[in-house]
């Protein structure tokens, strides 16, 4: 199985509000770079968006080392939290609605179709791809403005 490296980062103006995602795929040589936005949206759905986009974008099963600077996703997988919130028909430990069911129920379908490595990067800091998924993000979002 190929090991690809995905990098993806989420923003928001506002929130709700005009929003964008990016998202860096690298494997050998090859890198690619995707992204897209929304007129009103969240930023966790942003950053939900751009680990769906990047994963749609692999034509075949692959070893995924996934980096976000969103602990909302990071976690939420890693940890098991959203197959435990499906399970229980989307509500969370504490009782309340887990949030945007429609994007998790896609993630945790193409987190079935790949092998997952999770990590977390901080965000605005000096990693140059989480930088680029910023710029990538900021800017979709800017055309909503």
């Amino acid at each position: 199985m190929k090991t690809v490296t995905v990098y993806t980062d989420g923003a928001c103006s506002g929130n709700p509000g005009p929003g964008g995602w990016g998202a860096i795929l690298m494997y050998g040589q090859h890198k690619k770079e995707l992204s897209g936005g929304e007129a009103m949206t969240t930023n966790n759905r942003m950053e939900l968006t751009a680990v769906i986009e990047a994963l749609s974008a692999l034509k075949e099963p692959c070893t995924v080392e996934l980096w976000s600077d969103s602990k909302y996703v990071i976690d939420a997988l890693e940890k098991g939290w959203a197959r435990g919130w499906k399970a229980k028909g989307w509500i969370k430990s504490d009782k309340k609605p887990a949030l945007n069911p429609d994007l998790w129920e896609q993630l945790l379908a193409l987190a079935d179709r790949h092998t997952l490595r999770y990590h977390w990067v901080k965000g605005h800091a000096d990693n140059e791809f989480n930088n680029r998924c910023d710029q990538l993000a900021v800017a979709e979002s800017q055309k909503y403005k």
